[in-house]
């Protein structure tokens, strides 16, 4: 049993135990989610297709834990000009662990 979830504007194909980061949710560890931008499900038997979303799927999961990403470089350079530009980032996540996938 899999699914793909929409969540942070990005997609996600999570099954039940699996752990993963995505962007940054509101919560805090041990806080469970309930995600209803559920694009497509494999029950095993079946393929739901939802357009956009399968109506009655829901994907619950725990926060696991909230972070910060490693440090990015972004480097800005204009030749012949004498410019250039340093900036550092660090993304947030939120680790999410899958606990169950429903279909109503």
């Amino acid at each position: 049993m899999y699914a793909i979830i929409e969540t942070g504007g990005k997609q996600y194909k999570v099954s039940p135990g699996d752990v993963v980061r995505v962007e940054r949710l509101a919560g805090e560890p041990g806080q469970e989610l309930t995600m209803d931008k559920v694009l497509v499900l494999n029950d095993g038997t079946s393929l739901h297709v939802g357009r956009p979303y399968v109506s009655g799927a829901q994907v619950v999961a725990r926060i696991v834990e909230q972070g910060r990403g490693k440090k990015i470089r972004v480097f800005k350079k204009k030749r012949r000009k004498g410019y250039h530009k340093t900036q550092g980032h660090r993304q947030g996540f939120t680790g999410l662990k899958i606990m169950e996938i429903r279909l109503q």
